[in-house]
């Protein structure tokens, strides 16, 4: 319980808010990015890409007895499998911490490639010999914040026909994942869904609210697999679950907008960037 917790990824959205829970509550712990934050006073850290390789891992997982992996990225389709490939590779020759992963509700069911790839991770973890525990979450408040107001720059607001989602607050989700990263391994654990489960076009209406827009709401249709599965409702939890802020309430506080990871661009494979001659 005194050793220290790296957190991947600590300088994104979730990573953030998972390292300052644990700073606050006494933990030593570690941050590890690709680069180290610019501000001073942001604690112990260490700087290593892990999609790149093992190059500063090994540093990285000194003393350390958990691995919190925020770390993600959707700009490559494997992007998040290699990253996992290396750190679990480095944690087997390096104590072989307890890792607590968070992923996404519905991965083993939803066809999209990032949710795929987050399955991938989660059976790479489980056949590794680590100890480690897996939560799922829903979807944060800040993706369909960011896809709204997207979508709000248009003279009609395009929303997803018949698609409900439950968002979750994400330092509720940090709070959690704080827990179990002071905890003993468990495995899989249950499900970490938001208080509501509202309509794209509810959402859209509370956004058009919060911002004092106004724009008619268009509902699309859209063919394929991945709008389908949205409509059958695989990325959904049984049920809500009441304790985190609402959608509206995390309106309510002008948040900024924040590109999610499966909403960047992706990277450009070496070959297809250099100029032809």
């Amino acid at each position: 319980m005194n050793e220290t917790i790296l957190v991947t990824g600590a300088t994104g959205n979730l990573g953030g808010h998972v390292l300052a829970r644990l700073q606050a509550a006494g933990r030593g712990v570690r941050g590890l990015s690709r680069r180290p934050p610019a501000e001073p006073g942001a604690g112990e850290w260490s700087a290593a890409d892990l999609s790149a390789g093992s190059a500063g891992l090994g540093e990285a997982l000194e003393g350390v007895g958990t691995v919190v992996h925020c770390a993600t990225d959707g700009r490559t389709r494997q992007g998040d499998v290699q990253a996992a490939r290396n750190l679990v590779a480095a944690a087997l020759r390096g104590g072989r911490p307890h890792i607590v992963y968070v992923s996404i509700i519905g991965v083993d069911r939803h066809p999209l490639a990032y949710y795929r790839a987050k399955h991938e991770v989660e059976q790479l973890l489980e056949a590794s010999g680590l100890p480690y525990t897996i939560l799922r979450a829903a979807q944060f408040h800040d993706m369909l914040h960011f896809a709204l107001s997207r979508a709000a720059r248009l003279p009609v607001l395009p929303v997803l026909a018949r698609t409900s989602f439950q968002t979750v607050d994400t330092a509720h989700v940090a709070s959690r994942t704080a827990e179990l990263a002071v905890d003993e391994p468990r495995g899989r654990v249950a499900d970490l869904p938001g208080p509501q489960t509202l309509t794209m076009t509810e959402m859209a209406r509370a956004h058009l609210r919060a911002s004092g827009t106004r724009r008619p709401l268009l509902p699309v249709l859209l063919p394929g697999r991945v709008p389908r599965a949205y409509r059958e409702g695989l990325h959904l939890a049984p049920g809500p679950v009441p304790g985190s802020r609402t959608f509206e309430d995390f309106l309510a506080g002008a948040p900024a907008v924040r590109v999610p990871a499966a909403a960047r661009k992706p990277r450009l494979r070496a070959e297809h960037s250099r100029p032809r001659p």
